[in-house]
């Protein structure tokens, strides 16, 4: 007890530091966390989730779309004690991002082996809008990014320490980012680079090098090993299909290496502008010019951004901001080492405390308008128009339950969405598909009028929900105008010019 009392009078300052971070972490990120509407890929994992939890045969539902089943696996946990579906998805990022910020702090700590570094590290991802985005939704990237830090973290550990239990942990935690997505695979591919940190100077070089190589190994196949239970399901095969959609292979890549590379780079430059800012930016390349020292640490950091980056640029095919966020955290321990060292160079503390202010002004910025209106957000817009302002957005599906939830409960009623997958009709089952007296249909694609729709309106009543693009109607989200309907209510999403509209069927 002693000795635990030395360490916190010792690291007081330090401490308290961490924990109104840790506090503060989940001010950010709880807060308002239910405002956003649902996203179609959020209402895709959450039905998922709900059926895996009472159908054991589909715990590998999320192969059947060519996604690995981790996320899917932990919210089949939490949503047993959440009530609502869609907090109990969003709250696995939430503690996703918490674990990030955790281990960015320990990487920036062990890197540069300095605490205020990794304190600096942690804060930054704190503020970061990229983080601050995907931390609050209930998609994969939150939870890659955490296997993908502590991975990194972890691989330092081991290259440094040369330890069997080190190896032996990191082979589960690479195990979980191969589970969560297939750029966990990423972690795996990079090891090499790991010899930019290697001991050459060691007496016993050839010996520590065997060592590693060995250790390595063993982490490697245990990631393999846990991966492989993946292949007890039928629908393995599947997500390399899947990943087909969004990247080239190699044999089609060499038949065109250039083609996509222009607008690829186009796309994740301006994202990866966007989301970190230009002053972030010159922070991070400013590390290796600021002072001399950890070359090797911060080139380590770099590659483990560079190669994922050029990679996406190299073979992509469909792409998101979101796939690069993992790769952008690997800087922030960088941008976090100039900051440290440029407030050690200026005397006038008064000037360092401006120029840190700053700093941080633009993320800071953009996190007030996250928090307060997302559709305004000075983020890339294809998020906007993902998750708040198109039709993928959910806007209008809070509202279009609670409406049906009112009419059944005078009876029975029949809801027909446009769409058989994705934001309809999973949102709306999400939340009614276990109501007696609701029945779901979903219907695509839209020419004419479904006959279980129309027969359905002949014996209740009947409600048939459009959300997507309709040239031929009178605007997106509505229904055909030549269609036995009478609208009943329609809600616009974010600041586009997309709705939602729910219409009664005349029977």
């Amino acid at each position: 007890m002693d000795l635990l009392w030395n360490i916190v009078k010792k690291y007081r300052l330090e401490l308290a530091i961490l924990v109104l971070l840790a506090l503060a972490y989940f001010l950010f990120r709880l807060y308002g966390i239910m405002s956003l509407p649902i996203f179609t890929d959020e209402a895709i994992y959450i039905r998922w989730s709900q059926i895996a939890r009472f159908d054991a045969s589909w715990r590998f539902i999320s192969l059947t779309d060519g996604k690995q089943p981790l996320f899917i696996w932990l919210n089949v946990t939490l949503i047993r004690v959440i009530h609502d579906p869609l907090l109990s998805g969003r709250l696995i990022s939430v503690f996703a991002g918490f674990a990030t910020m955790t281990g960015l702090f320990f990487l920036g700590r062990e890197l540069f082996k300095n605490r205020w570094i990794g304190i600096l590290s942690a804060f930054l991802y704190l503020i970061f809008p990229f983080a601050l985005v995907y931390d609050r939704m209930a998609l994969y990237d939150s939870l890659v990014g955490t296997f993908a830090v502590w991975s990194l973290y972890l691989e330092v550990l081991l290259i440094r320490r040369l330890r069997l239990d080190l190896a032996l942990i990191l082979g589960m935690v690479l195990g979980g980012g191969i589970l969560t997505k297939t750029s966990g695979f990423f972690s795996i591919y990079l090891m090499p680079f790991l010899l930019l940190i290697f001991d050459w100077k060691s007496k016993k070089i050839w010996e520590r090098f065997l060592k590693i190589i060995i250790l390595a190994s063993v982490s490697i196949v245990l990631a393999y090993g846990y991966y492989s239970v993946l292949r007890l399901s039928p629908f393995f095969h599947i997500i390399n299909e899947k990943n087909s959609i969004f990247v080239h292979s190699v044999s089609e890549w060499l038949t065109h290496p250039v083609r996509d590379l222009r607008s690829n780079l186009n796309g994740l430059v301006d994202w990866f502008t966007t989301y970190f800012t230009g002053l972030f930016i010159l922070l991070a390349i400013g590390a290796f010019f600021i002072k001399k020292e950890y070359l090797r640490e911060k080139l380590l950091l770099f590659v483990w951004f560079l190669f994922p980056f050029a990679a996406l640029a190299l073979f992509g095919k469909i792409l998101y901001p979101r796939f690069i966020f993992f790769m952008t955290l690997f800087l922030l321990p960088l941008v976090a080492f100039s900051i440290y060292s440029l407030f050690n160079r200026i005397k006038n503390k008064r000037i360092a405390f401006a120029l840190l202010l700053l700093i941080l002004i633009l993320p800071l910025r953009s996190d007030f308008f996250i928090l307060s209106s997302l559709s305004k957000a000075p983020i890339p817009k294809s998020d906007l128009e993902q998750y708040v302002n198109g039709w993928p957005a959910g806007g209008g599906v809070r509202e279009a339950v609670n409406f049906f939830k009112a009419k059944a409960s005078d009876g029975k009623i029949f809801v027909a969405t446009e769409g058989t997958f994705g934001l309809m009709p999973y949102s709306i089952e999400i939340y009614l598909n276990q109501n007696p007296n609701v029945t779901i249909f979903g219907f695509w694609p839209v020419e004419k009028p479904p006959i279980e729709m129309i027969n359905a309106s002949k014996k209740m009543p009947t409600y048939a929900v459009f959300y997507q693009p309709c040239p031929s109607c009178a605007y997106n989200g509505g229904a055909p105008v030549s269609w036995p309907l009478s609208l009943v209510a329609r809600f616009k999403k974010g600041d586009g010019d997309n709705y939602l509209s729910i219409y009664k069927v005349n029977p």
